[in-house]
């Protein structure tokens, strides 16, 4: 399939799984470090489970830079239990914790004016955060213009033909984002920026709104939110790695005759 074919297929199914559900009010945080500290936690492991370990941290007053600064890494680690892998992953918070202080004063603000490449390659090169939690920090809690690539987007484009399941990272968010931005142009004002009226859609969001899913940003930086969280909801909801449910999913009609 051409570039250009690719890029009217992604721009299709966006606006076909907008008109559906419309907004998904991602990210489902009441702040940015928790935010990230979901980013952290969702890692091999279900958001069910996440949430869990997030209301423990809420429940201790933990759930803050100053928390996880002060909390004793065997207490940290009971709390995120629930999220799995909680030894790696109350050692990679600490990690981040200890970056902040280190070159940002402990501030989250200093940290994520950062410019976009320079704050990417910061977070990738800190133990433990990959490309899909580096760019999911710098979308949701810094605003930022970066597509999210996740194992339900690598499905769906492999079940559409579109890119193999194996596909480089990079490769993907290229695709997504060179798709993606005539999108956001013609949502966007002039001067302008925030959460901007999109197509009208019915309702079905995932996730209620939150401080963090209403946050003003971008329009470019809405429609890579906002594609993402439709992603998921196809992939959590039909698309699934075992029984598709091909035939209820919005994206029903697009799949190739093979399939």
């Amino acid at each position: 399939m051409p570039a250009d074919a690719k890029q009217r297929r992604i721009r299709t199914y966006y606006r076909a799984l907008f008109r559906t559900w419309g907004p998904q009010n991602w990210w489902p945080a009441e702040s940015r470090f928790e935010m990230i500290v979901g980013a952290y936690l969702t890692q091999n492991t279900a958001w069910t489970n996440v949430e869990k370990a997030l209301t423990n941290l809420r429940a201790a007053r933990l759930l803050s830079a100053q928390g996880i600064r002060r909390a004793p890494l065997a207490e940290l680690e009971r709390l995120i239990r629930p999220a799995g892998y909680f030894r790696q992953k109350a050692k990679r918070l600490k990690i981040f914790v200890a970056l902040l202080d280190r070159r940002y004063g402990g501030s989250l603000t200093k940290l994520l004016s950062r410019p976009t490449n320079q704050l990417r390659e910061e977070l990738l090169h800190l133990h433990g955060i990959g490309p899909e939690t580096a760019d999911s920090i710098l979308l949701y809690a810094g605003n930022h213009p970066v597509f999210v690539v996740d194992a339900y987007t690598r499905r769906i484009l492999a079940r559409h033909e579109i890119l193999p399941e194996q596909a480089p990272y990079e490769e993907i968010r290229a695709l997504f984002e060179r798709a993606l931005t005539p999108v956001a142009q013609s949502v966007a004002e002039p001067g302008k920026t925030g959460n901007q009226q999109l197509p009208a859609s019915l309702p079905g969001a995932a996730h209620l709104p939150s401080p963090m899913s209403t946050a003003k940003r971008t329009a470019l930086a809405q429609v890579y939110n906002e594609m993402h969280g439709l992603i998921v909801g196809v992939g959590k909801n039909y698309c699934r790695k075992s029984q598709a449910r091909c035939d209820e999913c919005p994206l029903q009609r697009f799949l190739p005759p093979s399939k």
